[in-house]
């Protein structure tokens, strides 16, 4: 299955470090940063859940939620806690869930078999509190992610959540956004009457703070 942007994300119910968690009741009302992990006791992996445990509190102030899944059971996922809070510093603080047989991981395409049979890929989805997936990013099992572009990209569906609003290459918060081309000129002196810069027709750059006030 090839999940695409605006799909609502399926749901499912697995064991995991902290019970069995049904995705949309975990969901909720907030968002979520749902990610896979080739295998525990690995290098790269080891890392990565650090980080995410590390910056847990990030995440919490923009009121999203993190879980984790790996083909592992629940028993690796807790033998393995030690290490990564080791390695990362802070104690894994979300729930990683156990799947063997692959339900999910298939489901959601976090399955890749030419590149490897065995394990998961790194997949990442954000989902909203609609329950519809909002980003989607695959890396290879060799390659770790890059904690700051998920807040990065989280921060902007955030801001743009709802409004003709999109954000430009590098974009970080407190920078420029551009107002959508759909947006007439007209219709953007309504909303925005401090005014913008034109750099093309259709390339509208709005200073963040007029965008947030709006």
């Amino acid at each position: 299955m090839s999940l695409q942007l605006g799909d609502t994300a399926p749901d499912f119910t697995l064991d995991s470090t902290e019970g069995p968690i049904r995705l949309h009741d975990y969901v909720g009302d907030h968002w979520l940063v749902f990610f896979s992990h080739p295998k525990d006791f690995t290098p790269v992996c080891t890392t990565e859940l650090g980080a995410f445990a590390r910056r847990k509190g990030e995440f919490d102030a923009r009121n999203t939620r993190l879980l984790g899944l790996s083909v592992d059971s629940v028993e690796d996922h807790k033998g393995w806690a030690q290490d990564v809070a080791d390695v990362g510093g802070t104690a894994i603080n979300y729930p990683l869930l156990a799947d063997p047989d692959l339900e999910v991981a298939k489901l959601y395409g976090m399955f890749h078999p030419k590149a490897d049979p065995k394990v998961t890929v790194r997949s990442v989805f954000i989902i909203d509190p609609q329950k519809k997936v909002r980003l989607t990013l695959t890396y290879p099992p060799s390659a770790g992610r890059n904690v700051d572009e998920v807040l990065r990209v989280l921060d902007s569906l955030q801001l743009t959540d709802g409004r003709k609003l999109t954000t430009p290459v590098d974009w970080q918060p407190g920078d420029d956004v551009i107002i959508a081309p759909s947006v007439s000129d007209d219709e953007a002196r309504r909303q925005y009457p401090q005014g913008w810069k034109t750099l093309k027709p259709y390339l509208r750059l709005l200073k963040a703070e007029d965008a947030v006030s709006a």
